[in-house]
């Protein structure tokens, strides 16, 4: 199938063209002639799948003719700043040769760019649901001539705290709606919400939700709390990397991270919701650009952001929840590439790490570097014959010292 085979506008078909794109992925090919007969979707699939472009090309198909006033008819709903500023910029590439207007709006910024684009008309809002709902109650923004309606991410929207804030947004939005919801797992308060806001929606679920990229190699670094940082140092000084997220549980933690590691001379960004959008544009802009080599970040930047080369990523903390941990490790492999997941755990961690073993249906080996001087921990006495590996150290990244050679292709 090419995306010519799919019924989509001339303009759309154009846009797509000029992107470089010419066969729609398994989630395209599913979605979109759906999406285009006017049902009810709920997609599921991997990151990287191209989930953006399977509903915004028969959206920005459907929606393409002439505005009646300047009211919104399409409003796509994000978890995050990032992932809204994300969503937005792809609508604008693939709607460039269409006359629709697309705007996107979140908190953490001024009002003043986002006022001039309600006064003059947008066709297509992608926001965040703070400050979408701020307009609504200013009487700024109306959804009543809304004919769709794109729950992105609807778990971590329900991670956030944000559903009752989409249900708010809901009631202010047409019944006559087509109504759009992606998410990579469907708890018991996600039903409730589709039981609610869809009309008989019909699922696609494109591989397994659990399962971890094939080109992804993951391995776990047991060590003593008190030495986290001291084996972080070590395995990047001794892996081979172009670019490497470290994902830390805590804001505060990866503030701490991101200092010792600016303090060792690394170039390094982080990014949290803490963070001004400011800062948040620039590190990720940077982190892409190579101006970061290191991008140390919450789970904030575990889904959705297209951030393509990332060869390592390193779990500093254990994740809590463990479809988190495909999330993050989403983040490298992607297109078929090779990447490296490196996990540090300590005592506290061995729930989550059995919990995410569980998750992904496999054991993750043990790992542990030579010629680091380990202060004991009795995860060491638990995983005697246990799959634990001893690494062969042979001169480091910077030639200071550790390196491993886990039998792969070193880059």
């Amino acid at each position: 199938m090419v995306f010519e085979d799919l019924q989509l506008s001339e303009d759309v078909q154009l846009a797509v063209k000029a992107a470089g794109f010419t066969e729609p992925t398994p989630i395209q090919q599913q979605a979109i002639p759906l999406i285009l007969q006017g049902r009810d979707v709920i997609g599921s699939a991997q990151t990287g799948t191209g989930k953006t472009a399977a509903f915004a090309l028969p959206m920005l198909t459907r929606l393409d003719r002439p505005p009646k006033s300047r009211h919104p008819r399409g409003l796509i709903i994000e978890p995050t700043r990032e992932l809204a500023y994300q969503v937005d910029a792809a609508f604008r590439t693939f709607g460039r040769f269409s006359p629709l207007r697309t705007g996107v709006m979140y908190g953490g910024v001024g009002y003043g760019k986002q006022s001039e684009l309600l006064a003059k008309g947008v066709d297509v809002w992608v926001v965040t649901p703070g400050r979408a709902l701020d307009y609504l109650e200013r009487g700024e923004l109306s959804f009543k001539e809304l004919e769709f309606v794109v729950l992105d991410e609807a778990d971590r929207l329900l991670d956030m705290g944000f559903l009752p804030d989409v249900r708010r947004m809901l009631e202010q939005c047409p019944k006559e709606r087509q109504t759009l919801l992606f998410s990579a797992t469907i708890p018991p308060e996600i039903e409730g919400l589709v039981k609610w806001a869809m009309r008989d929606p019909e699922t696609i679920s494109i591989g397994m939700r659990r399962s971890p990229a094939e080109t992804v190699t993951h391995n776990l670094y047991p060590v003593a709390a008190a030495q986290k940082f001291d084996l972080l140092h070590a395995l990047l000084e001794g892996t081979h990397y172009e670019s490497v997220i470290i994902f830390c549980r805590m804001k505060i933690g990866a503030d701490q991270v991101t200092a010792r590691l600016l303090g060792e001379g690394h170039k390094v960004a982080a990014m949290h919701s803490d963070r001004s959008q400011s800062e948040r544009e620039e590190a990720l802009a940077g982190f892409r650009d190579g101006k970061y080599e290191v991008l140390v970040a919450t789970d904030i930047a575990a889904r959705g952001l297209d951030i393509a080369g990332v060869t390592h990523v390193i779990n500093f903390d254990v994740p809590q929840h463990p479809e988190d941990y495909v999330h993050r490790i989403g983040r490298t492999g992607r297109a078929q590439k090779e990447g490296d997941a490196l996990t540090l755990f300590t005592a506290e961690d061995v729930q989550h790490v059995q919990a995410v073993e569980r998750f992904i249906g496999r054991p993750i080996p043990r790992k542990k570097i030579e010629n680091f001087d380990y202060l004991y921990t009795q995860l060491f006495a638990l995983k005697e014959g246990a799959n634990l590996e001893r690494l062969k150290v042979s001169g480091g990244r910077s030639g200071k010292g550790y390196s491993y050679s886990s039998g792969k292709r070193k880059r």
